[in-house]
């Protein structure tokens, strides 16, 4: 099969629960459950059955409400978090042939830390706030097996200087950052190895909108420089619509309704997307 119809990640039968889950949930199912949550056990099923391709060069975008799942989802796939099953693919990871939720401890390390870029939310989760910013890079680095210092210093400076963190600064700790520059140093942190598939999750909450637009233009210039891959998780439609070429909707932990961006913000088919798009207009 051609080398661009083929996915770069393939996702399926994945679900994440938090709890055991009894007799009730089980049985019944989704019957049973006050939005994704059992209430006999008390069980939260933050991902269920959720099936996903993505594509090279392409921006993944997922939509959702707060507890929709969206977040689980992305720690998840990059192992912040066991997933309770499901199976996943990396094209240029042994053929494309090994579920990566089945591989060890080691050979998930590895996926981590030469075939994923992550950025949080919240910036205390991707940085060393006490480390310099290209004492984060070299971080990330090292975790790759770099070891040559001039190497990683090169490499930090290139890419702190790829995301406008001016040169005087770049031996600071991020503690003494902006939130935006804080960002800014996780998305470079993110693509020292050049990973394939980039995971960015709420990565402009809490900003001021001339920042979260600054940030949103790096990704944008970045994605077109290097045609990297990336998923982007966003409650914010408007953030999706600048970014994805197609969108998947979660709420209560499954997927509601996907498709290209531009046809889902046109013509939304589920009520919860309907009412997403309407909050925008």
């Amino acid at each position: 099969m051609d080398e661009f119809v083929t996915p770069l990640l393939s996702v399926r039968h994945l679900n994440k629960q938090f709890g055991k889950g009894c007799g009730h949930c089980r049985s019944l199912g989704e019957d049973s459950l006050i939005k994704n949550f059992c209430p006999v056990c008390g069980t939260v099923y933050s991902c269920q059955d959720i099936a996903l391709d993505l594509y090279p060069g392409e921006v993944l975008g997922i939509v959702g409400e707060s507890g929709s799942g969206k977040s689980t989802l992305m720690r998840c796939l990059y192992f912040d978090q066991e997933v309770t099953d499901g199976e996943a693919f990396i094209r240029s990871y042994q053929g494309g042939s090994r579920n990566l939720f089945n591989e060890s401890a080691q050979q998930k390390r590895y996926i981590r830390n030469h075939l994923l870029g992550m950025v949080y939310q919240n910036p205390l989760m991707g940085l060393r706030m006490n480390f310099s910013a290209i004492g984060n890079i070299a971080e990330k680095l090292i975790a790759a097996g770099s070891r040559h210092v001039g190497a990683m210093e090169g490499r930090g400076r290139e890419l702190l200087e790829h995301v406008n963190i001016p040169t005087y600064r770049m031996k600071e700790a991020p503690k003494k950052f902006s939130g935006g520059m804080q960002q800014r140093v996780q998305i470079a942190k993110a693509l020292s190895n050049n990973p394939p598939i980039l995971l960015l999750d709420e990565v402009t909450t809490g900003l001021d909108l001339s920042v979260q637009a600054s940030v949103l233009d790096l990704i944008k210039q970045l994605q077109r420089e290097l045609n990297i891959s990336i998923i982007i998780v966003s409650h914010d439609l408007g953030v999706i619509r600048m970014l994805a070429d197609r969108t998947m909707v979660m709420l209560d932990g499954r997927v509601v309704e996907q498709g290209l961006t531009d046809q889902i913000l046109e013509d939304p088919q589920h009520p919860y997307t309907q009412q997403l798009v309407h909050s925008l207009v």
